[in-house]
């Protein structure tokens, strides 16, 4: 395959985005990052399920399953390596304005990227986090969705230039923990694991609810609630966790230092099982 063919618009390698795209103009669409092997989607009915719930949220007739797997199918072969493919619908066209056009034709594309190149030692001593100054607004009607608005996350990663970071911690406006820029969080207190309540805002990952789920193989207690800064603090351990590398322990945000343990790990070789 040519390597310009990167991305696919509507099944289409020479179809382009039209500026009236309301995914372009306004955000109006939803999108998921999933990792490749060998040709197929990881946790594929997990990822497709919550691709027709967040479209639903928005009122986006989401494309069948068998249409997105076909475009990954023109995409993706099947290879040794991991690959990484991000599928975007959005309303389609609509004319200036913030209505959407009573019937749409919604645009779907997929991206082919290469795996990011992890340093081997983050799976081991784990990651240091950016205490981002950003907050994030409520948003009940958002909260959990991947959506396409994410000028939160852009403003939160241009605090740091630092190639020793991994990511940000994000906050809202009362200072509980919500997520990190690209990950979801986990804090461990004894058998108790807390992951942040994610009704006001927050993306909601299916690695966040594969954790949910495999809690109680790991012998410890799942609660889903507010967690304040000054709470996790107290953690035992904290975790980060995405489709991509799994999980990671964090070692340090900001001065604040955790302890790194086993967690990660075994949430890893879970995940795996």
């Amino acid at each position: 395959m040519n390597q310009k063919n990167i991305y696919l618009i509507n099944g289409d390698f020479t179809q382009t985005i039209s500026p009236l795209d309301r995914g372009f103009a306004y955000g109006d669409g939803i999108f998921r990052t999933m990792l490749m092997r060998n040709g197929q989607p990881d946790n594929w009915p997990l990822h497709y399920q919550k691709l027709v719930a967040d479209c639903a949220v928005i009122g986006i007739v989401c494309p069948s399953a068998d249409l997105l797997i076909s475009d990954m199918q023109q995409l993706f072969s099947v290879t040794d390596q991991p690959e990484v493919a991000k599928i975007i619908i959005t309303r389609g066209e609509g004319a200036r304005g913030y209505a959407p056009p009573a019937i749409t034709n919604p645009t779907r594309v997929i991206i082919k990227s290469a795996m990011p190149k992890y340093r081997p030692d983050i799976f081991i001593k784990g990651v240091d986090l950016h205490e981002c100054e950003i907050r994030l607004p409520e948003q009940k009607k958002l909260a959990g969705i991947k959506h396409l608005n994410r000028l939160e996350n852009v403003l939160a990663r241009m605090e740091w230039n630092d190639e020793n970071l991994f990511d940000g911690l994000m906050l809202d406006l009362q200072s509980n923990v919500i997520e990190c820029t690209m990950s979801n969080v986990f804090a461990r207190f004894d058998d108790i694991l807390i992951t942040p309540d994610l009704s006001d805002c927050g993306v909601a990952g299916i690695t966040r609810q594969r954790i949910i789920w495999l809690a109680s193989m790991l012998n410890l207690k799942i609660e889903i609630k507010p967690l304040s800064f000054t709470k996790m603090a107290l953690a035992d351990e904290v975790i980060i966790c995405n489709s991509l590398y799994g999980a990671l322990s964090v070692k340090k945000i900001g001065h604040k230092k955790f302890p790194v343990q086993n967690l990660a790990k075994n949430i890893r070789d879970a995940l795996k099982a």
